[in-house]
C-alpha cells in the first residue's frame, strides 16, 4: 500500500474476529456518547501521522492527545548510552499535523509504555510514570508523576512534587487518561511480574489520593497468545483496549487490537491490524484517545525506521458496535 494512501487515511484493518463473546452488529449513524458502546475494531483505520519526526531518533514509545489546545505528545526513550537502563525519556510537542513545538527530557522516569495529557487552561499536565527500576535490562516506573509540560526543561524524577503511589509495590506501572468521562487507570505489576493489573479512578479523587474504593479494579484477562508483547493501551468509557505484537518488516504483521469491558473482566474482541503494513520495520507503539469535535477516536501508533532514524505514524478508528 502506497505512502499516498496512507496519508490520506484509506488503510484498512485486517478482518477481525471474536476472541470470547459474541459481538452486536455495527450502529448505525454517531450514537450521543452516553449511549456509545465500544469501537468496531475490524472496522476500517484512517492515518493521522505518517512517518513522522520525533524530537529524538529513538523509537517512539507512546503519544497522547490534549483535545483542548490541539495538540499531540509523543514520549520516547532517549538516545544514548545508559539511557535505557536509567529510564531517561523525551517528550516531543507537536500540531496535529506533526510539527515540533517543543520538547522536554525526563532523567530516570522509565519506559514510556503509556501516557497522558490533562490540559488546564492553555497549559498542559503530562502524567508518565517515574522513579525507574531496573527490569530485565531495562528502566521501568513504580510511581505515577504529574507535571506541567515546560519546552527545553530537563526535570529530575527526584525532582517531581506531585507523585502518585496508588499500589503500594506495584512496578511497570503507567497512567492513561479517558478524557470523555476524567477517568485515570494505571497498568501495573503486582510482586514484580505478569499478569497485568488495571485500577480504574475519578481523576479527581486520584488527585485527592483517594485509592481505597477505585471505579473498577480488575486482572487484565488471557488477550491472544502467551508471547504476545503488549505494545499500548487506553481506555474509552467502560472498555480498556490493547495493542499487541512485534517489530516485523513486511506482511501480514502480527499486530492485534482486543478489547475488554472492564466491568467484567472479560475479552469482548480482538482483531488482526494491517495499519500501515507498507511501513518498514513496523512496530506497534501506543493509544490514546482523541476528541475531534467531540467525536472520540481510538488511536494506535507504530514505529518504523532503522534504528537512530525511528519514525512515528499514528491512525484511528471511528467506527461503532
Amino acid at each position: 500500500m502506497s505512502e499516498a494512501m496512507s496519508r490520506r487515511g484509506l488503510l484498512k484493518a485486517g478482518a477481525g474476529f471474536a476472541a470470547a463473546t459474541a459481538v452486536a452488529g455495527v450502529a448505525g449513524g454517531r450514537p450521543a456518547l452516553a449511549e456509545q458502546g465500544r469501537f468496531n475494531l475490524a472496522s476500517p483505520s484512517y492515518s493521522i501521522l505518517w512517518q513522522n519526526k520525533l524530537h529524538e531518533v529513538s523509537g517512539p514509545q507512546s503519544f497522547a492527545f490534549d483535545n483542548v489546545n490541539g495538540h499531540i505528545y509523543a514520549i520516547q526513550v532517549q538516545w544514548g548510552n545508559g539511557t535505557v537502563e536509567r529510564g531517561d525519556l523525551v517528550i516531543t510537542k507537536m500540531t496535529l499535523t506533526g510539527t515540533e513545538l517543543g520538547y522536554m527530557v525526563l532523567k530516570g522516569f522509565g519506559h514510556g509504555v503509556s501516557m497522558a495529557v490533562e490540559p488546564v487552561g492553555n497549559q498542559a499536565y503530562m502524567w508518565t510514570e517515574t522513579d525507574s527500576q531496573l527490569y530485565n535490562g531495562d528502566g521501568y516506573g513504580t510511581a505515577i508523576a504529574r507535571f506541567p509540560f515546560q519546552n527545553g526543561r530537563t526535570l529530575q524524577a527526584r525532582e517531581v512534587t506531585d507523585k502518585y503511589t496508588p499500589v503500594p509495590g506495584a512496578t511497570i506501572i503507567t497512567p492513561s487518561i479517558d478524557p470523555t468521562l476524567n477517568r485515570i487507570t494505571v497498568q501495573y505489576w503486582r510482586n514484580g511480574a505478569k499478569p497485568y493489573h488495571y485500577s480504574v479512578y475519578n481523576l479527581a479523587d486520584f488527585k485527592a489520593r483517594r485509592f481505597d474504593n477505585p471505579v473498577y479494579r480488575f486482572v487484565e484477562p488471557q488477550l491472544g497468545p502467551a508471547d504476545a508483547v503488549l505494545q499500548g493501551w487506553t481506555t474509552y468509557r467502560e472498555f480498556l483496549y490493547v495493542l499487541d505484537g512485534n517489530l516485523l518488516t513486511g506482511a501480514p504483521g502480527n499486530t492485534y487490537i482486543t478489547c475488554v469491558d472492564m466491568r467484567t473482566a472479560q475479552v469482548v474482541h480482538r482483531s488482526f491490524s494491517q495499519a500501515g503494513i507498507s511501513l518498514d520495520r513496523r512496530e506497534a507503539e501506543g493509544m490514546a484517545i482523541q476528541l475531534v469535535n467531540g467525536t472520540p477516536r481510538l488511536c494506535f501508533g507504530f514505529g518504523s525506521g532503522a534504528s537512530g532514524a525511528r519514525r512515528l505514524s499514528v491512525f484511528y478508528k471511528d467506527a461503532w458496535m
